[in-house]
């Protein structure tokens, strides 16, 4: 996955700087590298994804100017020709492209790009530092100021703790330059709505999605799949079997006593003949797992702690057992066609401004889940439901469309892969089961019992009024909230909230963000 990090000024204290970075080693344990710029440091942890080689290790330099970069840059051979003739290439990387672009087209060049993306570049000319983040937030960045007012910034929050006062999260589809943070893209933003017919969208959601999945099969090292058996991972799957040679090697987790999908991906498994492997895990696991989980993810986050612990096992089994180190995973679907509470909605209108919300935030919830369960296990995400092509398009859909008018969430999405017998009709067109809760629904119960058993009511009560931003209302999010605050003292700002279904529509009004405790849940969970 990789990690870097910089200190965008002079006067840095090698020692604290090399300290705060070696807590993401496990993001680049390949081999790792600090360069001083001769007016900061830029740091870079590599996992060796494309460019196998030491001519591919960061940061790239080009006439005094710098850059580290964790990303993935789609269609860069092609890029690459088109500089050859002014630039002197010297690895097989994607990323070197980066201070070519910035030297022909400047901050221009961030909208320019296909990619997942955090970068960290030094101008040689100016003496300045820039930063950019894709405009999903799939790769990750913060940023604070020292004592001395200069900006660091870094993979992850844990990099930054005793550096600055204050972490936050960099924007995602921003730039910083000469101390301000720039937009150069609001992903979330439709200018205008798309008005093709119900089959015309359907085929280019089918067709744009093959695509993705496309792209993030090529890499010099070995390739995985995370399979749930929900529709999601199951599509991506059965996708890139279709275009891979040999079967393709796919991983499930769930508990020993009542995984609920385990069974449903080893049904696709078995339909798209790929290379299955399933981890199960005990109470003991889950609770094992459960700080060190808090501790890499930097949230108090309910949904994204319940859901990160069967992520992180698996992830962990596949990096302790396997070569693979890069995986595939089915994150962003549920924010573009609908989670269950979005049933819900009012209206269109309604349904695209939450469609909205959570696309500018995901960055907190579970695109970090994806990042820090892989990257933690020394692995790269990919996310195919990312796809810039693809997420323009579906979020310019018309939002009638997309309201479940048809009795069955996510319909486009299901309709559009119902010919060419991609996946069994009853994975295709089974009802969505929460991730957290498909690993098994004794995994929640047991993390609730837990926290109900840590605290008595009085020690609840008092402990929740400690805390003014995101007021933890349940011991479960009680506990999370002081795991939190045990690693990160004070920065609870990071997350915006907790993720929750949206109250202030009829039948969200809940206080737990599971889709178990919604009326529509119906046969999710069997």
């Amino acid at each position: 996955m990789c990690s870097i990090m910089g200190y965008c000024g002079r006067g840095a204290a090698f020692d604290a700087f090399q300290e705060g970075f070696q807590r993401t080693v496990s993001r680049g344990p390949d081999d790792s590298r600090i360069v001083d710029t001769g007016n900061g440091l830029l740091g870079f942890h590599r996992l060796s994804i494309m460019g196998l080689t030491p001519s591919g290790m960061q940061p790239f330099e080009l006439d005094g100017s710098y850059v580290v970069c964790n990303g993935e840059i789609y269609g860069f051979e092609k890029l690459k020709k088109q500089f050859s003739g002014k630039y002197t290439f010297r690895s097989d990387s994607d990323c070197e492209l980066l201070l070519p672009m910035y030297r022909e087209y400047g901050t221009d060049m961030f909208a320019m790009l296909d990619a997942e993306f955090a970068c960290i570049l030094y101008d040689g000319e100016t003496g300045e530092f820039i930063a950019a983040r894709d405009p999903i937030g799939i790769r990750p960045l913060y940023y604070g100021y020292d004592g001395k007012g200069v900006l660091i910034l870094a993979s992850e929050a844990k990099n930054l703790v005793g550096l600055v006062d204050r972490i936050l999260p960099f924007p995602p589809g921003h730039y910083y330059k000469n101390g301000a943070f720039v937009c150069y893209c609001d992903i979330a933003k439709t200018e205008t709505v798309c008005r093709d017919d119900l089959e015309t969208v359907c085929r280019n959601i089918r067709e744009k999605l093959i695509r993705g999945v496309e792209k993030r099969l090529v890499a010099d090292a070995k390739v995985g799949f995370l399979l749930s058996g929900g529709l999601d991972s199951s599509l991506v799957c059965a996708i890139a079997a279709r275009k891979s040679d040999a079967p393709i090697r796919t991983f499930a987790i769930g508990m020993s006593e009542d995984a609920i999908d385990l069974k449903y991906a080893r049904q696709v498994a078995d339909y798209i003949h790929s290379d299955h492997r399933e981890v199960i895990i005990t109470r003991q696991d889950v609770l094992a797992a459960l700080e060190p989980v808090v501790y890499l993810l930097g949230t108090f986050d309910i949904t994204t702690i319940r859901a990160s612990i069967g992520m992180y096992l698996v992830c962990k089994a596949i990096h302790e057992q396997t070569d693979i180190r890069v995986l595939l995973t089915g994150e962003i679907s549920d924010e573009l066609f609908g989670y269950k509470y979005t049933d819900f909605a009012p209206d269109a209108a309604a349904f695209q401004k939450e469609a909205e919300k959570r696309l500018r935030e995901l960055h907190m919830y579970d695109v970090l889940r994806a990042d820090r369960c892989i990257s933690v296990n020394s692995l790269e995400a990919r996310v195919p439901f990312g796809d810039l092509d693809f997420v323009r398009y579906v979020m310019s859909v018309d939002p009638e469309l997309k309201l479940n008018r048809y009795g069955k969430g996510k319909y486009l999405l299901r309709h559009a892969f119902e010919e060419g017998d991609y996946l069994p009709k009853e994975i295709l067109w089974r009802e969505k089961a929460a991730f957290s809760d498909a690993v098994g629904h004794s995994m929640v119960d047991d993390l609730k019992q837990y926290a109900e058993e840590y605290y008595t009511d009085a020690e609840f009560a008092a402990g929740c009024q400690k805390y003014s931003h995101a007021r933890p209302f349940t011991k479960e999010s009680l506990l999370y909230r002081e795991l939190f605050e045990k690693y990160y003292p004070g920065q609870g700002e990071m997350i915006a909230d907790f993720w929750m279904p949206n109250k202030a529509w009829r039948g969200c009004d809940v206080n737990d963000p599971s889709a178990r405790v919604l009326s529509n849940y119906g046969d999710s969970g069997k």
